[in-house]
């Protein structure tokens, strides 16, 4: 692999953001380079948990499936964003399954180099847990959404979370990459992709969304987010 692109890419995950120099080469030279069709499966649920994935380009979901085909998706991940580290952790097999939602290329970091750099590095830990922090406040507003909203304040209530994960200080107009379907956009919220269409379409005449090819345009955020409240 070349080092430049892993560190490059390193360097953007909140695991190794104050890694030095060292520690960087030495994780680089210990990734392996995977690239996925779009729609191609990173890992099945249920599968040995034997390396971690970094996210270096295109967009990946997390999804519980059902044993009816269908599919809930509970987290989407981008550049620099880290998945599959529960089961480094605990020994378990993967607890859902990762796809790629377009061509997608992920460095693969294997089950013994991770343990032996947390180990080793107080840094990396102390990040770790900020990560799994941070995705348990995650899924508890993911779960609050699900009991407290109905579908369309819940399809708001996504769009801004959407919207803040690609621009934290978003307030105005943002533009999402949209790499999704209606279908994968219902999932995220319990709903059809019928009902979804509906919703999408409301918001579209009461100006607070537009879309455009590839792309959903998000123009009013503060607007959406009051959407969601009602």
């Amino acid at each position: 692999m070349h080092d430049q692109f892993a560190i490059e890419s390193l360097r953007r995950c909140a695991l190794f953001a104050h890694a030095d120099g060292d520690t960087l080469q030495r994780v680089a030279r210990g990734l392996r380079r995977r690239r996925f069709r779009r729609n191609e499966v990173i890992f099945h649920q249920g599968d040995a948990g034997d390396s971690l994935h970094i996210v270096a380009t295109g967009t990946a979901k997390i999804v519980l499936p059902s044993t009816e085909g269908e599919e809930a998706i509970i987290a989407t991940l981008r550049p620099g964003d880290f998945f599959g580290e529960l089961a480094l952790l605990d020994g378990s097999t993967r607890s859902a399954t990762a796809t790629a939602l377009e061509p997608t290329e992920t460095l693969m970091l294997a089950r013994v180099v991770f343990r032996d750099l947390l180990e080793g590095d107080a840094r990396l830990r102390d990040a770790l847990l900020e990560g799994l922090a941070h995705e348990l406040r995650r899924i508890t507003g993911h779960v609050e959404e699900l009991h407290f909203l109905d579908l369309a304040g819940r399809l708001a209530m996504r769009l801004v979370r959407l919207a803040r994960e690609n621009d934290s200080a978003a307030s105005g107009e943002v533009f999402l990459d949209w790499p999704y379907t209606q279908s994968d956009l219902a999932s995220m919220i319990g709903g059809t992709r019928q009902s979804v269409n509906k919703l999408l379409s409301g918001l579209v005449g009461d100006g607070l969304v537009r879309i455009e090819r590839d792309a959903l345009v998000i123009t009013d955020v503060e607007g959406l987010a009051r959407r969601a409240e009602r």
